[in-house]
Formats: structure tokens, C-alpha cells, sequence
């Protein structure tokens, strides 16, 4: 069990590093939305290169995040019924969440994704739009996304064996206070998701790409 705990320990580790680096992503993805907007509306000209680059930076910096989002609790949860059982049977509803849906779950999407991935590189399918990007860099968050996702859930799963076994804390015990760095990453996340649902919106009534 020591040795699963250090993987877990591991595994936790890389996920707070790719959380720290995502904040990049979904900071470039802001400026490279308000930069958009702004030609747009000053200059009556827009770019779909642009408008590609911006979705594929909110697409990986979503993607990646979602181990580091697992490791620190923040998706969705339905508590109704889980917050009134005893902390041993919630751990065991998290181990069967783990071991039974999410862990076949993240498997299926890179059983899937994977081989449209290598596709898409070898014949370099480009975007329908005129002016547009390479394909296969967005796709390839999807199996990395879920890879690290996959990581996060299995060191969820030892960790709570380990408290089981009464050899690990309690990994549903209080998380401590947020970082700055991860609420600046929260706060670039939701304007990030704002500009993105407006550009959009927008697309339709935007004047054709000149070049």
C-alpha cells in the first residue's frame, strides 16, 4: 500500500502542476477572445484562424483541468442522499464511482479518441472554414484531458482504499483554502467560457474573413 500511496502522491502532484500551467491557456484564450472582438467591431474584420486558436486553448485548458478540478473536489456532486450517510459508506460510493464509471468511462474516450487522433496527424485534415487550423491539436486534448482524468481517478481510489485499510488520511476530511492561483484560474475559466459562448453568438452576424 506504500507504494500505491507514493503513485497516488505522484499522480496528485502532476495534476497541480498541469492546473497551474492551464491558467496560461485560458489567460492567452481571453486576450486572443477581447483581441478578436475588438477588430471585429473597430476594424469590421475578423479571422477564423483567430477564432480557432481561442476555442483550441479553452478546449485544452478544459480538458487538462479536469484531473486537477477531480483532485481538488470541485465537480459536481449530488448530496442529498450522499451527506447524510456515514463517511465509510460515502467512501465506498466514491470507490464504486471510480472503479465502475469513471474508470471505464475515461478508457471508452481513449479507446475512441485516440485512433481519430493519429488519423487526423497522418493526413493533416484541416478545418472546413476558410482559413482555418490543422485539426488534430484540438483533438489531441481529448485523450490527454481524459488520460490525466483516468490518473486523478485512481489516486482518488487508493486513497480512499488506504483509508479503509486505516492507512491514509481521510480523503473526504476539508480541503484547505483555495490558492490564489487556483482562484485566478476559476476566475479566467468562467470569463473564458463567457467570451467564447459571445463569440459564438456573434459568428453568424460576423462580416466573412478577409485575407
Amino acid at each position: 500500500m506504500h507504494g500505491l500511496l507514493k503513485l497516488s502522491r505522484a499522480i496528485d502532484w502532476l495534476n497541480a502542476q498541469v492546473g497551474k500551467y492551464a491558467i496560461w491557456l485560458i489567460l492567452a484564450a481571453t486576450v486572443i477572445s477581447a483581441l478578436n472582438a475588438i477588430v471585429r467591431k473597430v476594424f469590421n474584420s475578423s479571422s477564423n484562424a483567430f477564432l480557432e486558436v481561442q476555442w483550441y486553448l479553452f478546449a485544452w485548458s478544459f480538458l487538462i483541468a479536469a484531473g486537477f478540478t477531480l483532485l481538488h473536489r470541485e465537480h459536481v456532486r449530488i448530496d442529498v442522499i450522499n451527506s447524510r450517510l456515514s463517511k465509510r459508506k460515502q467512501v465506498w460510493i466514491d470507490i464504486i464511482g471510480f472503479a465502475f464509471f469513471l474508470t471505464p468511462l475515461c478508457l471508452t474516450v481513449l479507446y475512441l479518441s485516440v485512433p481519430v487522433v493519429i488519423q487526423m496527424y497522418q493526413s493533416g485534415e484541416m478545418s472546413g472554414n476558410s482559413g482555418g487550423l490543422i485539426r488534430w491539436p484540438v483533438w489531441a486534448a481529448l485523450p490527454a484531458g481524459f488520460t490525466l482524468l483516468l490518473l486523478q481517478g485512481w489516486s482518488e481510489l487508493i486513497k480512499r482504499i488506504a483509508f479503509l485499510r486505516g492507512q491514509g488520511p481521510d480523503p473526504m476530511g476539508r480541503l484547505t483554502d483555495k490558492t490564489a492561483e487556483a482562484e485566478l484560474i476559476e476566475a479566467l475559466r468562467l470569463q473564458a467560457e463567457k467570451d467564447a459562448a459571445q463569440a459564438a453568438a456573434e459568428t453568424g452576424a460576423a462580416p466573412k474573413p478577409q485575407h
